[in-house]
């Protein structure tokens, strides 16, 4: 029996949690666990949890949501996990879809990949959704996850995630851990699919994490491709090399040249066998120079569209 677990990492979350609890409750089958690591928070994210009725596991000491997932993957008896963040939320058809999938497909996969609808929470406007390629990663996990950002949205075999060491905990991966987890799971030869009907919505917020750390955001990007350079550079160096050279002009709109260096050398280090997009003169410079290339760029920017460059 495919079983399905809802693990929820929250971190003074009383404000989303119970719109998400109520959305996983009402589900037209129901989960079979529903569990909440409550992360040292300081509000009654954990009270309003239990008040919920579902299982609620308390850390002693703020650890991330990277250690809170994995502590619920071990936690939960489920053959499935589905990893969601406590101020997303839950079409009502949810499980329903998830489970057609499992019936037929269980067997040959690993991994299922989730359609959402990205909605601005302030405004409601519909920003996009995942369209992640089937075809694609079916034939290379590894090389789509190099080449595309996947987030949260996924169901996952629990003992193949496990046998993986699930979410990376490295420091360095931490705002990034998403791409960290999912070329983590490719590398270890989990067979990926993607359900193209949209189950879940993820709100855009003002103040959200990514946001409001931009550049370790950047900088954890870097490290993800940097692990996965170590491993498999010679058979996808110009998937990495292409990732690594789009990074250094927004590291460069956050005046990190030292990062930017650092993808540049790397890049390089791979064969420096990337596709540069631009106007002609960028691309002629980038073959010269391409560090000097992108800092003539970002000063122009500053000097010619500063109101781009607000933030830095």
């Amino acid at each position: 029996m495919n079983t399905l677990a809802l693990c929820i990492p929250a971190y003074n979350a009383e404000a989303f949690l119970p719109r998400l609890l109520h959305s996983a409750l009402h589900q037209l089958i129901p989960f079979d666990e529903i569990l909440v690591y409550n992360d040292c928070s300081t509000d009654n994210t954990a009270h309003i949890a239990a008040q919920y009725g579902v299982t609620v596991l308390n850390g002693k000491v703020n650890n991330g949501c990277s250690y809170g997932k994995n502590k619920l993957a071990v936690h939960s008896t489920c053959k499935w996990l589905h990893f969601h963040d406590a101020d997303d939320d839950l079409l009502p058809d949810f499980t329903e879809k998830v489970h057609n999938w499992l019936n037929t497909n269980a067997e040959k996969y690993d991994v299922l990949l989730l359609n959402f609808n990205y909605i601005d929470f302030e405004t409601g406007d519909l920003l996009g959704a995942a369209n992640y390629n089937a075809a694609e990663l079916n034939t290379d996990a590894l090389k789509y996850a190099i080449s595309n950002k996947i987030v949260n949205f996924g169901v996952y075999k629990r003992q193949t995630f496990l046998e993986a060491k699930g979410f990376d905990l490295d420091p360095d991966v931490l705002y990034n851990e998403d791409n960290a987890l999912h070329q983590r799971l490719a590398k270890h030869g989990l067979k990926f699919d993607y359900l193209p009907e949209v189950t879940c919505i993820n709100y855009r917020y003002s103040n959200s994490m990514s946001s409001s750390n931009r550049l370790k955001c950047l900088r954890a990007q870097y490290y993800v491709m940097k692990k996965t350079a170590a491993t498999h550079g010679k058979l996808y160096s110009k998937e990495l090399a292409d990732q690594l050279f789009a990074l250094a002009p927004l590291l460069a709109a956050e005046s990190d040249w030292p990062y930017v260096r650092k993808s540049l050398e790397l890049c390089a280090s791979l064969g420096n066998n990337y596709t540069v997009k631009g106007s002609s003169l960028f691309r002629f410079l980038t073959r010269l120079h391409p560090f000097a290339a992108i800092w003539l760029r970002e000063q122009a920017i500053r000097l010619l569209k500063p109101h781009l460059r607000k933030h830095a």
